[in-house]
C-alpha cells in the first residue's frame, strides 16, 4: 500500500509520539470491538420481552458505533500525525465525549430494559 501524500509533508516527528498516537488508535479499535462485542451480548443474552424492538435498537446503536468508530479512529490518527509533522497543535475531536454519552445512555438504557424485563 502506498503512503499517503501528507506522509511527506513537515519533519518525521520523534518515535516515541508516533508509538504513542498508534497505541491510541490501537485502543480505539479495541473499543470498536468491545461495541460490536456488546452488541452480540445484547442480542444474545437479553430476556425477549415486549421491548425487544427496544433490544434490537440497543444492538444496533451498539453495532453501528462499533463499525464506524475504527474510520473515526483512523481519521483522527492521521489528523494527529499531520499536526506533529508539521509542528501544530493537536486537533480538538468531540469524539470521547460523544462516545462516553452514547455509551453511557445505553448502559443506563440497558439497566432499565433489563429490569423491566
Amino acid at each position: 500500500m502506498a503512503e499517503p501524500r501528507w506522509q511527506r509533508e513537515g519533519a518525521e516527528p520523534d518515535y516515541r509520539f508516533s508509538l504513542a498516537n498508534e497505541r491510541t488508535f490501537l485502543a480505539w479499535i479495541r473499543t470498536a470491538l468491545a461495541l460490536l462485542a456488546g452488541a452480540i451480548a445484547v442480542i444474545q443474552f437479553l430476556p425477549s420481552s415486549a421491548l425487544s424492538g427496544l433490544r434490537t435498537a440497543f444492538a444496533a446503536v451498539l453495532a453501528i458505533g462499533g463499525t464506524l468508530l475504527p474510520v473515526v479512529a483512523y481519521r483522527r490518527w492521521s489528523a494527529v500525525q499531520r499536526a506533529m509533522r508539521n509542528d501544530r497543535p493537536l486537533p480538538f475531536t468531540p469524539l470521547l465525549a460523544v462516545v462516553s454519552g452514547v455509551v453511557g445512555l445505553l448502559g443506563a438504557g440497558l439497566v432499565v430494559l433489563a429490569v423491566v424485563s
